[in-house]
């Protein structure tokens, strides 16, 4: 996305490009919903390691546990955020060839961030050994060599200077090695904001699944029905039943997922803007622009569409079940950007018959930082 000065030159603004790249990430994550069986593999895989603590387990576990055939296993997650560190210990049960189920969470959080460490390292492993110290009173002894732990920093420690980022992670790392858990090579890392989305995602799957294999959305046709498996486990897909207005189910859903997540901008009804990817496709899906030519159109059109869609998926399945909410999403998505109902969006794969990706500007930033180095070097 870009702003098109009067004058009729091209012109990145401050305000565009970094908009730009946000409203990328959101409808990366909502397109990403389809392809999240890579994603929930290290969720998954959790599983697999417990399995070795199984036989322990069923050893220590009051008898009725072991007679049920239940297998128990934990797992640790440091959120560490801007504002303070989060511990969160899981405890999950899985019957065999069963979706594992979340049977009890401990949450205790510790002020400030890492990041407020930055330029004295020594004094955030307090904090973490605090944290640890619950962990430890909340496994059960003979869980712990097969229970992972792991620490996702997030905005805090993305903002600051990498050489002191990775810094605050090592010191964490070492304080995680002499820890009794099971800690890997990667137990410590950066969360870029995609894979934080990602993450959420499968949360709240896993947390609606109303027997652990099976989905209900509002956004979906009641009719719908599907399947998806992974790990050898089938997962049933749905439509909320006896839905009466989808698009009104769908876009309360939609909205209480975006409240206060969004930054509203004013300035971007000043600003010309060029939407593409996901926007292009869905446009082009319902009819709103020429597949192959592009064009324009407003912010309103989605929302026209999105109701149209939902409406007729009341009625009679469609090829693409997901593009009630799809479209919900990405009109409701502008409207709490700041867009007006009016505002033209132009749509395209190129200008100046060069593709509309992430790929040249990512290659521009690189080539400009080694061109700040060398100068800097001088």
């Amino acid at each position: 996305m870009r702003k098109i000065p009067n004058n009729g030159n091209l012109k990145m603004t401050k305000v565009a490009y970094p908009l730009g790249l946000f409203i990328c990430l959101f409808i990366y994550v909502a397109y990403i919903k389809w392809h999240w069986a890579s994603a929930t593999q290290a969720f998954f895989s959790i599983t697999e390691v417990a399995s070795g603590a199984r036989r322990v387990q069923q050893a220590h576990s009051p008898p009725e546990t072991a007679a049920r055939g239940h297998e128990v296993f934990y797992g640790i997650m440091f959120d560490a955020g801007s504002t303070g560190t989060r511990v969160h210990i899981f405890q999950f049960a899985r019957q065999p060839g069963e979706t594992p189920t979340l049977t009890h969470e401990t949450f205790k959080a510790l002020k400030p961030g890492l990041s407020a460490y930055a330029d004295d390292v020594e004094k955030s492993t307090s904090g973490i050994q605090e944290l640890l110290d619950v962990a430890k009173q909340d496994v059960p002894f003979d869980f712990w060599k097969a229970t992972p732990l792991v620490l996702k920093a997030t905005a805090g420690l993305r903002l600051l200077p990498g050489e002191k980022a990775q810094k605050l992670l090592q010191k964490v790392k070492e304080v995680f090695k002499a820890s009794p858990f099971l800690v890997g090579d990667d137990c410590v890392s950066i969360m870029n904001g995609t894979d934080e989305g990602v993450s959420a995602w499968i949360t709240v799957n896993f947390l609606t699944a109303e027997d652990g294999k099976e989905l209900v959305s509002p956004c979906l046709s009641p009719g719908f029905t599907g399947e998806w498996e992974h790990a050898e486990i089938t997962y049933r897909i749905s439509g909320q039943k006896a839905a009466v207005n989808l698009h009104e189910l769908c876009a309360s859903r939609v909205s209480e997922i975006l409240r206060n997540k969004v930054h509203r901008t004013e300035e971007v009804k000043d600003v010309d803007f060029y939407a593409f990817s996901y926007y292009y496709d869905l446009a082009a899906n319902v009819g709103l622009i020429d597949v192959e030519k592009g064009g324009s159109l407003v912010v309103g059109d989605f929302d026209i569409a999105a109701k149209y869609v939902c409406r007729t998926a009341e009625t009679r399945l469609q090829g693409n079940p997901f593009l009630c909410m799809d479209l919900t999403y990405i009109s409701l998505l502008l409207q709490e950007f700041g867009f007006p109902e009016n505002k033209v969006l132009k749509l395209t794969r190129k200008i100046n018959n060069v593709e509309t990706s992430w790929a040249l500007g990512a290659i521009f930033h690189y080539i400009d930082s080694l061109s700040r180095q060398k100068r800097s070097a001088l």
